[in-house]
């Protein structure tokens, strides 16, 4: 069998990707936040652009008229506290994202249009239908514009999913726990708050009393790219038996 070592990092690094810009896609408007909230903070603070784009309206997740507005003006706060540049919204239906030329062919433009070095997107093992099917159509998108230049690299939101990099954001947990009231209509419905901070405090089992808090992300090397996310993740968990 192979070593935990082998599984999850042992050790931070200051980001998952040194420059910028960045373009983060967020399947619904916090996902951002609660997944990598603490890596924008830093990257604002070593000078790198970030850029969100929310993929879904958001209109099931909650209650109240007028939902779909309040969770842009929720983004767009959220991403002002995180320092990030630019908030798009590709105004797809909540729950009913799919991978097709159209939704493919709005991630691609995006893309071209910010000419990212690293585009992240949700990990494929994540629960929501959304946050999978936003990985796979971000992947498709990259693949087809085939550009080596841009690094592209999964996030984690509410799942532990495969990883190979871990970020101390101990220095910047206060800046993302603020960006994370702002999601007033989305902590109604959920105590995200406290999931999110357990899950930034188990990220750090393997870093002994380095950081209070982390976060994980899985960074793809070009090569990846020639195969599909699903037979990359089926790779990962043979490897566990291996």
């Amino acid at each position: 069998m192979i070593q935990e070592s082998e599984i999850v990092p042992y050790h931070t690094v200051p980001l998952p990707v040194m420059a910028g810009p960045w373009l983060v896609f967020a399947p619904h408007a916090d996902d951002e936040t609660f997944g990598m909230g603490g890596t924008l903070a830093k990257a604002a603070q070593a000078g790198i652009a970030t850029h969100l784009v929310v993929v879904t309206d958001g209109s099931l997740g909650g209650e109240g008229e007028g939902l779909v507005e309040t969770r842009k003006q929720e983004a767009q706060a959220a991403a002002a506290i995180l320092g990030m540049q630019s908030v798009t919204f590709m105004n797809q239906p909540d729950r009913g994202l799919q991978v097709n030329n159209a939704t493919v062919e709005q991630a691609s433009a995006l893309i071209a249009k910010h000419q990212p070095r690293a585009v992240f997107f949700p990990g494929v093992m994540e629960l929501h239908p959304d946050h999978r099917t936003c990985a796979l159509m971000v992947w498709q998108a990259l693949q087809e514009l085939n550009n080596p230049a841009i690094t592209p690299v999964s996030y984690e939101i509410a799942v532990q999913s495969p990883i190979n990099t871990l970020v101390d954001i101990t220095a910047t947990m206060t800046t993302k726990q603020e960006a994370m009231q702002v999601y007033l209509s989305q902590l109604q419905q959920q105590r995200y708050v406290r999931v999110v901070e357990a899950m930034n405090a188990l990220r750090t089992l393997t870093l002994g009393s380095k950081a209070d808090y982390a976060e994980g992300f899985d960074v793809f090397q070009a090569e990846s790219m020639k195969a599909t996310l699903q037979n990359l993740l089926a790779q990962r968990h043979a490897r566990l038996f291996s």
